[in-house]
């Protein structure tokens, strides 16, 4: 027993170490992922909630994009981007953007609202081709997350090559002196700073629109959160400001406020996730092996379209999806050290069915839609840095499976009494009574996945 709990303990520090050592990298990389995997807009069905600067002025709102009068060159590449209608966020966001005199907007949405598109729709909009010199400035918290802005951009602007774009990366680097002539300049904070002060490659009070993406992931690196403010002191009282951010605790908001003055504010309503339309078990084992073979058991017993199953360390997610492969299972594996881009095409492989199962730690797996998953597995129940139970990641685990207006099914591994202490405070927090499943009886597991 000495063994197992010091086997333990060694799981949790390797465990806590992979998850602080990723959370300013993994917001970053999580939400360039969600781009990168996202093929299509979601299907958001959050109500939209606008605070007005001026709430005697009419709220107009959108149904399509010829209704903003946009000019023709950029309404072909917003059709050729795919966009037969506004999204939720841009139907309101939209008009606020593109309105004379310019509005201030600060705007809470998640990644696959449209909002990007959003964004560089009026920075196109506002841009005066004529004028060779910087007008749109947008800010990213990385050079990845800048480059994906850049292809929206592009791929938008294609029928209006006389607007062109430049990157304030940290690699760019320019002649001394130099000028810019593109009328739109993206970049990360650092660049964009010393491009506007101490370079003078921009002047930035012929500024027109300002767009500070990512607000959430920008406030989590150090000194990101100073260099956006220092540039927006920079810019002209008559700049039009846009600031973007999926998340909005109270640090962010803090941000927002000192960044965008007199806004306009879109959030959306959140939904409270449900469980309702989830069915909960939990198996009891005495090891790691014993929890392999219930996997193995409930995978006899039914059909399974695709499941999710969550490990609490790499390491254990290493060594299941090589036990689920010599049983002969397609098996797809993420993890922590992972590049973004192979991460990408690891989800991509499971959505296309290429893989039925995909192991995955914690880290890498929120904001991943897969219609098909059928039942997620947790290996390892979720806990925080401290040992207890973490509730959310519980939520955001199991709520892969009742995705769609589909029932779905959770299964918990619980190997000791502190894995089952954790599952009973995990059952009152959600006051769900979570029912023991036996995975020898294989009618009882049948009759589950009825």
């Amino acid at each position: 027993m000495a063994t197992d709990s010091w086997a333990q303990a060694v799981d949790e520090q390797e465990a806590a170490a992979e998850s602080v050592s990723l959370n300013l990298h993994d917001k970053a990389a999580q939400s360039l992922l969600n781009k990168l995997i996202r093929n299509n807009l979601v299907n958001n069905t959050n109500q939209v909630e606008v605070l007005q600067k001026d709430p005697n002025s009419p709220l107009y709102s959108v149904k399509s994009f010829e209704e903003l009068r946009l000019k023709p060159q950029l309404l072909q590449g917003v059709y050729g981007m795919g966009f037969n209608r506004p999204s939720k966020i841009q139907e309101t966001a939209l008009p606020m953007m593109l309105a004379g005199p310019p509005q201030n907007l600060i705007a809470q949405s998640q990644s696959g609202t449209g909002k990007t598109a959003a964004f560089v729709l009026a920075m196109l909009s506002h841009v005066d081709p004529d004028n060779k010199y910087p007008q749109c400035l947008c800010v990213s918290p990385t050079y990845e997350l800048a480059l994906q802005t850049g292809k929206v951009i592009e791929q938008m602007g294609k029928h209006y090559p006389e607007v062109k774009l430049v990157y304030a990366i940290r690699g760019n680097k320019l002649p001394r002196g130099m000028k810019l002539q593109e009328q739109i300049v993206i970049g990360t904070p650092g660049t964009m700073l010393d491009w506007c002060s101490k370079f003078k490659f921009i002047d930035p009070k012929k500024i027109k629109v300002f767009v500070l993406d990512e607000a959430d992931v920008m406030i989590a690196t150090q000194g990101h959160q100073d260099q956006s403010i220092r540039i927006q002191r920079m810019l002209p009282q008559t700049c039009q400001m846009l600031l973007f951010s999926a998340t909005f605790e109270e640090t962010v908001w803090n941000f927002a406020q000192r960044i965008v003055p007199s806004p306009n504010i879109i959030k959306l309503k959140r939904e409270e996730e449900t469980l309702d339309t989830i069915k909960q078990y939990y198996v009891l084992c005495n090891s790691r092996e014993e929890k392999f073979q219930a996997l193995c058991n409930v995978y006899g017993a039914i059909t399974i379209a695709q499941a999710m199953i969550f490990c609490h360390t790499r390491k254990t997610a290493g060594w299941l999806a090589g036990e689920l492969s010599r049983e002969g299972h397609q098996v797809a594996l993420l993890s922590g050290e992972m590049q973004v881009e192979q991460r990408a095409a690891v989800i991509d492989r499971f959505r296309d069915g290429k893989e039925k199962v995909l192991v995955t730690t914690n880290v890498c797996a929120r904001g991943i839609d897969v219609e098909q998953v059928s039942v997620v597995i947790n290996f390892d129940l979720p806990v925080d840095k401290d040992g207890n139970p973490d509730n959310e990641t519980y939520l955001h685990r199991i709520g892969r499976t009742g995705r769609f207006g589909k029932r779905g099914l959770a299964i918990n591994m619980v190997d000791g009494k502190m894995s089952m202490n954790i599952l009973n405070r995990i059952q009152e927090h959600f006051s769900k009574k979570i029912e023991r499943l036996d995975t020898d009886d294989l009618d009882e597991i049948e009759k589950i996945a009825s």
